[in-house]
């Protein structure tokens, strides 16, 4: 018995770990992404700002935030003390369950990364990436995962499995407290109420960050299953996986056919979104739909997101990126199609997403406004006009396009 619970553990540790590893490829995803939809001029930027977010996101939740919103789990861990998961019924190291848990607090991070591009200081943004990963996401994050009552008053009746709200959500909601305040890129609306697009410079970049994303989901859902010895777990990270990657394609399909009718043209960056949306969308709950159910959720979330992007632009709220659409409006897509599939009610998934919202968008808007009192968050308009790149990092991405 005990050489068959030594196999089950190992086998769960090394899944926990791999998926994980999927996770943190998520950055350069996002790297990719972000890269390719702003201007050449911002892209070192952009660039560094992913690189120093993901390091910044590691050391602050190993230092307090796992600890935040695992008191338990956090404080066993930080005392060095290793265990062997039998006591909490788990078959996987807590090692494993650290690294799994600080990639995904990573991933709320690089969704503020692009929603502030081409406009923000970078060391504002570090200063930000700070409080985000090691206080605010925690927090809500202890209320959620956590199982604690919300400022010990009240406990979520509330489901997300791997993240649509918990994550992507609350990335969105502090990316919308940023942009709010730091006001859109020059040039990106008229006077009298036009929208200018600014097309990005590499839309092959931008593509291939849609696919590692859409790779590294994989690991971001699957894993949320948290084992995979059994057969009843295989079985079920089986379906997450077919279910998570159906609706990535339906919301590329429909993204994909919704611009065609808009816009007589078949728009790569509304496609790539619309991939996005799908996998955000299925996030809440990859493992209780069918194969064409999922398919037909992310499709919803491939159209919200197109008709979300264009309403913000109506606003004035500038988006580079799209990913307070593709992570937020369908983040909370997400959630309010759980009670679909599951046990859940309309009115705990409201009551939680609410309560993520107003936690991240409210302490978000707090630690913006110090900022922006104290060392300021928008780089001057000489300074955007020629390029964050030399004004943040003094050098170029690609040089030689501007030599004569």
């Amino acid at each position: 018995m005990n050489e068959v619970f030594e196999l089950q553990y190992a086998l769960d540790t090394f899944y926990f770990l791999v998926c994980g590893a999927l996770v943190m490829w998520m950055a350069a995803g996002f790297s990719m992404l972000e890269a390719g939809l702003v201007r050449s001029k911002n892209t070192t930027e952009i660039l560094t700002k992913n690189v120093a977010l993901f390091a910044i996101s590691c050391f602050m939740y190993l230092v307090c935030g796992y600890a935040i919103m695992y008191p338990e789990l956090g404080n066993t861990f930080l005392s060095g003390i290793t265990g062997n998961g039998v006591e909490g019924g788990d078959t996987y190291a807590p090692s494993a369950d650290f690294f799994f848990q600080v990639v995904f607090v990573a991933t709320a991070m690089s969704i503020v990364s692009g929603a502030v591009a081409e406009r923000m200081k970078l060391w504002a943004f570090l200063a930000f990436a700070v409080v985000m990963t090691g206080f605010i996401y925690p927090m809500e994050g202890n209320w959620t995962w956590g199982g604690e009552a919300v400022f010990g008053l009240y406990e979520l009746n509330f489901t997300d499995f791997a993240g649509s709200g918990i994550v992507h959500m609350a990335g969105a909601a502090a990316a919308l407290a940023g942009v709010l305040l730091l006001g859109p890129r020059k040039g990106k609306y008229g006077a009298n109420g036009e929208v200018n697009a600014i097309p990005g410079a590499n839309l092959p970049m931008a593509t291939l960050g849609t696919f590692i994303l859409w790779m590294g989901w994989f690991g971001f859902n699957g894993g949320s299953v948290l084992q995979t010895s059994t057969v009843d777990t295989a079985n079920s990270v089986a379906v997450v996986f077919l279910n998570t990657n159906a609706a990535a394609a339906g919301g590329a399909i429909a993204a994909l056919i919704l611009a065609r009718v808009l816009f007589k043209k078949a728009d790569l960056t509304m496609v790539l979104n619309g991939a996005l949306a799908g996998l955000v969308t299925i996030t809440a709950s990859p493992d209780s739909p069918t194969p064409i159910l999922a398919t037909l959720f992310g499709a919803m979330g491939g159209v919200l997101v197109v008709f979300s992007i264009l309403t913000l632009d109506k606003f004035k709220i500038d988006d580079p990126v799209g990913a307070i659409s593709v992570h937020g409006v369908c983040g909370l897509l997400g959630l309010m199609l759980v009670p679909l599939t599951t046990d859940a009610t309309f009115l705990g998934q409201l009551g939680g997403a609410l309560t993520i919202f107003v936690w991240v968008f409210t302490a978000s808007l707090i630690v913006w406004a110090i900022l922006k009192a104290t060392m300021g968050i928008r780089v001057t308009e000489e300074e955007e006009y020629e390029g964050v790149d030399i004004a943040e990092c003094g050098m170029e991405a690609y040089p030689e396009f501007n030599k004569s």
